[in-house]
């Protein structure tokens, strides 16, 4: 991971803009200017050893008047480096601080990334073997009762649960390499679509795709993104009551390519937005709380982001921002 670099003083920090002589300058001018004004406008005449002492008088205030414009100068100049200083101070803390939380969160995904391993290794087989078990005994059975039926398919449904715990734990763990390619937002929405068709349906939701028009292309991994809309489009539903509505949207901002999910459910509590992206954290009565946290690892891989917010008339509503193509970035 590449370290954040600290700002730097800027050019105005390290140079004088040279309030200081603008000052002395000033005080100069005014003091001639009142020496002579004074002479001219009340007719008094400055006399030393009977010459004219005009200019001595004038040069003598334009010099004090100059001193005190210089320190006047000085010390607005002082005032703007501490505030231009303490600016940089605090811009720099803020990068070294988001720095040392990226550090920590790379230790933390290490150490969890053997964690992940060492669970794999160890849980992996013998699942496959309960779940081998529970089967041979269902199909061994002629007339199997009730009970013995339940229980063999609970066991099975119960490995394979713990197995997606397992693969999504692996996922998380592990660093995302995307390999992004132009592609168009339609193509991304309609693979998503397709594999989530069943779940829209069996859910019996109402579907509806909003896609502004002439949007330029992506530069995404397509499989990558595609496994992060068929999970919003999958939590959304899950989300959304019967007869409810997801919706699924792209439109341009900023340079940028806006894609949105939303449901009609229940919502995200304002306290609870930030969180959701948290490892492990979950609002379900079930989940292992990894599928957001793996869709903000991917977003953030693709140089994007991802929030959560409120739909129009109630609900979640999930926002990723991605970058532009170069092609279509220039040609935007």
């Amino acid at each position: 991971m590449e370290p954040e670099p600290i700002p730097s003083p800027s050019p105005a920090l390290r140079a004088s803009r040279g309030w200081r002589w603008i000052g002395a300058a000033l005080g100069l001018g005014l003091g001639l200017f009142d020496a002579m004004l004074l002479s001219s406008a009340m007719g008094v005449d400055f006399r030393l050893n009977g010459e004219s002492g005009t200019l001595f008088v004038g040069a003598y205030f334009g010099v004090s008047l100059a001193i005190v414009g210089f320190l006047l100068g000085e010390t607005m100049e002082a005032r703007r480096r501490d505030r231009e200083a303490a600016a940089l101070i605090e811009q720099q803390n803020q990068t070294i601080l988001a720095t040392r939380a990226r550090l920590l969160q790379s230790e933390k995904l290490a150490a969890l990334g053997q964690l992940a391993a060492a669970i794999a290794h160890e849980v992996r087989n013998p699942l496959g073997i309960i779940r081998s078990a529970a089967q041979g005994i269902a199909e061994s059975l002629e007339h199997p009762d009730e009970d013995t039926r339940k229980a063999c398919s609970f066991i099975t449904a119960e490995t394979d649960r713990l197995n997606n715990v397992v693969s999504s734990l692996l996922q998380f763990a592990r660093p995302i390499k995307p390999a992004p390619r132009p592609v168009r937002v339609e193509e991304l929405f309609d693979t998503a679509l397709l594999l989530v068709r069943d779940e829209i349906a069996r859910k019996q939701v109402q579907l509806r795709c909003v896609v502004a028009a002439s949007l330029p292309s992506l530069d995404v991994d397509r499989d990558l993104i595609t496994q992060v809309l068929v999970d919003l489009l999958s939590n959304a539903a899950e989300a959304a009551p019967t007869g409810g509505e997801v919706t699924l949207a792209a439109s341009s901002a900023n340079g940028s390519i806006v894609l949105e999910v939303a449901d009609s459910g229940a919502g995200i509590p304002a306290d609870l937005r930030a969180r959701v992206f948290e490892p492990f954290f979950t609002t379900k009565a079930s989940g292992t709380g990894l599928g957001l946290a793996i869709a903000k690892q991917i977003v953030g891989a693709h140089g994007g982001r991802i929030e959560a917010g409120e739909r129009k008339g109630g609900g979640a509503r999930l926002i990723i921002t991605l970058p532009l193509a170069p092609a279509a970035a220039m040609a935007a």
